[in-house]
């Protein structure tokens, strides 16, 4: 730059902006701190993997593209064969994203759209990351992602996962201050970390409190999962090609034989000759039930004057996340949990949607009456049928209440229609027309749960016998080393109810009499697994039950994750008073706040003395223990050794007072003096076994030498 010409105070004014702009320029740029580490970026490229693999069922297929697109580029500049992007384009893609996500958040769901955002802003942050600062917001976010992967999965295995990968991302973080440690030592060191937190975790998930959130987590906006409140011909075939897990059962006593086993979901009422779905008066009484937290009112249904008779059985139910409200549990359910609700139709429904496992517990009476009575409305609901169709089935039914006049003769005859007539039970059946009862009784006559519970409950009512259709599963795989049942998607399931006046609602299941075995031993009874739930489930860990070991390998784990439920997902405010009671007598805030104390003040300790900050004072020269401990019965004896006195000139003293003693204690000296500095008695060199051998007998003599100067007392010559 030219400065000729300018006056004194003008340079000086040119050469204090240039000055400064080089300033500004140096503190710009990275500082030799500020560089992130080879080290790091490997840690981080694991990490970044690892935590939105989880996540990609809540992730839109954008989002992962956009992600993929960091990943892809953030490996180029970890190899060196690209430059990082620009900051104005990642603040572009990051406000067209934001945007695109707030055009969509309504279809995805308030959860969903946050768990996007959230991983769009991970990844971007991830591609364009310069400084240690930057990687230090990664290792944050990335913490509150493992935790938002928690909302959907609960499972043990999944908890383990995520363990290890907050392990991973401490690592990342540990790169940043172990520069010279390498890939091993720094994995070790994250492990260590997260070993040792996980005693204080263990302590907070004991001692507080179960407080009810502060704020409802928003639901997810999926697709659900299990049965539907709307029913038609195909919609149980579906499900019976599933393998997922839909609930477990643990009973108090002897888990009830397989044909008892009917667990209820749901009620449907409403048949418009092709669908059954539930009523809107149901449907009225479970809003108002949310909005309430209470049960609907009787409706009819008897549900005030139920009369608990017969055995009780006592269970627990774990269930899977289904996004829906209604529960499962056999007739007739109650529970004391303040969160669910019975329903008139004999329902337990949860007052929140089942976002994670939900365990509860139940109890049953299989022997008591439903519904004594029936209002006129509800009579008139459960009678409806479609003005027309289906002209055939109601002949049919006509013939039966002309040759029944009574209405269980009359039951009993159309459930042996079932049995008599070549009806076949199979999961493929032929498609029906518009008429599909007619079609189903009088041409194919192939079907399963749903054509027979169908065709029974049409002609039921049209007989005049209030009739509604119940889904939900029937049976239950036992696990004979854990007493529990495991409750599959495939065993869903439909039969019929039908109001009686002397027996209120009895249970009718016509397709025990087209196939017993499915009702008496399960669905797997009658069906092979290969062509059912396991044709699209190449990888489930049922296709082991063929093999002995494996499935027994099978059933531990599924019991081992049982019990992670049970004691970990289950642990709720009855069973943490129980547990502290177990462990202090009598609760009190004070006691609490003492184990608290006690036990942060414990963890703390072994913390400390694990990184280094607390040490104990020990001495380990066992040379120098032996050879102190005789000194020390010689002072005794009134003869000490002086500070100034060495092993050698100490051995002639003792020597000179006791000759008879001072000879073994001259060779005790010698042998102390060869192996203190590393030197034998020829002044060579021990090899490791040798050295071994001769402390050994080194710590002999000193016991020896000790033993004999506390046994000669009183002992002359030693003054």
């Amino acid at each position: 730059m030219k400065t000729q010409g300018l006056p004194p105070l003008g340079q000086a004014t040119l050469q204090a902006r240039d000055q400064a702009r080089d300033q500004a320029r140096d503190q710009s740029r990275p500082q030799a701190g500020d560089i992130i580490g080879r080290q790091t970026l490997f840690w981080l490229l694991l990490t970044y993997i690892a935590i939105l693999g989880p996540l990609y069922r809540q992730c839109t297929s954008w989002t992962l593209g956009i992600c993929a697109i960091c990943l892809v580029w953030r490996v180029g500049i970890y190899l060196g064969k690209v430059a990082r992007p620009p900051r104005p384009l990642v603040s572009i893609l990051a406000i067209a994203a934001a945007l695109t996500l707030a055009l969509v958040a309504m279809e995805l769901g308030v959860l969903n759209a946050l768990i996007n955002l959230l991983v769009l802003g991970y990844g971007l942050k991830y591609i364009e990351m310069r400084e240690r600062r930057d990687v230090k917001s990664l290792v944050l976010v990335g913490y509150f992602l493992i935790g938002l992967s928690l909302i959907e999965h609960q499972s043990l295995w999944y908890s383990l996962y995520l363990l290890g990968v907050s392990a991973l991302n401490t690592c990342v973080l540990l790169s940043l201050y172990r520069e010279r440690g390498g890939i091993p030592d720094t994995l070790a060191t994250g492990l260590r970390l997260m070993g040792l937190s996980l005693p204080l975790a263990l302590v907070l998930f004991i001692v507080l409190p179960r407080f009810p959130p502060l704020w409802l987590v928003p639901q997810l906006k999926s697709s659900q999962t299990g049965l539907s409140d709307t029913l038609g011909f195909g919609d149980i075939r579906r499900l019976t090609r599933s393998a997922a897990l839909a609930f477990r059962a643990s009973f108090d006593g002897d888990i009830p034989a397989n044909s008892g086993l009917y667990w209820r979901a749901l009620v449907l009422e409403d048949y418009d000759g092709k669908h059954w779905t539930q009523s809107a008066s149901i449907k009225m009484q479970q809003h108002k039930a949310r909005l309430l937290a209470t049960p609907a009112a009787d409706d009819g249904h008897g549900l005030t004057r139920l009369k608990k008779t017969g055995p009780r059985l006592d269970y627990l139910v774990i269930a899977e996340p289904s996004r829906q409200h209604w529960l499962f549990a056999l007739d007739l359910a109650q529970s004391q949990d303040e969160t669910l609700i019975r329903l008139p139709d004999y329902r337990l429904y949860s007052l929140q949607r089942l976002e994670q496992r939900r365990v509860y517990r139940v109890s049953s009476w299989p022997s008591a009456r439903l519904g004594m009575s029936l209002d006129d409305a509800a009579r008139a609901r459960n009678l409806r049928l479609p003005e027309h169709g289906n002209p055939a089935t109601r002949a049919l039914a006509e013939t039966f209440l002309d040759s029944y006049p009574e209405p269980r003769a009359r039951l009993d005859a159309m459930m042996r229609y079932f049995h008599q007539q070549p009806f076949f039970y199979t999961l493929n059946p032929p498609r029906v027309g518009p008429q599909q009862l007619d079609d189903f009784l009088f041409e194919n006559r192939a079907g399963f749960c749903v054509h027979y519970a169908s065709a029974l409950a049409f002609m039921a009512r049209a007989t005049g016998l209030p009739a509604r259709l119940v889904t939900g599963y029937q049976g239950g795989e036992p696990n004979p080393d854990a007493g529990y049942l495991s409750v599959y998607q495939y065993m869903a399931h439909a039969w019929v109810e039908v109001w009686l006046d002397d027996g209120g609602w009895l249970r009718l299941d016509p397709t025990a009499m087209v196939a017993p075995e499915r009702v008496a031993q399960g669905f797997d009874a009658s069906f092979a697994a290969a062509d059912s739930y396991l044709s699209d489930n190449s990888f489930s860990s049922l296709r082991f039950r063929t093999w002995p070991w494996l499935n027994a390998l099978r059933l531990s784990l599924a019991s081992i994750d049982y019990y992670w439920s049970l004691w970990v997902l289950g642990f709720d405010t009855q069973h943490q008073y129980r547990l502290l009671a177990n462990l202090l007598g009598n609760v009190s805030a004070t006691r609490v706040a003492l184990l608290m104390l006690i036990s942060i003040g414990v963890i703390g300790l072994a913390i400390a003395y694990s990184a280094g900050l607390l040490r104990f004072p020990r001495d380990r020269d066992t040379l120098k223990l032996g050879y102190d401990g005789v000194c020390r019965q010689l002072a005794r004896r009134g003869l000490a050794r002086h500070p100034s006195d060495g092993p050698e000139t100490f051995a002639a003293r003792v020597a000179m007072a006791a000759p008879e003693f001072g000879r073994s204690f001259h060779r005790f000296s010698r042998s102390y003096i060869g192996l203190k500095y590393g030197l034998d008695s020829d002044n060579d060199r021990s090899d490791a076994k040798e050295s071994k051998r001769r402390r050994q007998a080194f710590n002999k003599q000193a016991w020896r030498l000790k033993l004999r100067l506390m046994l000669l007392s009183p002992w002359r010559g030693l003054k």
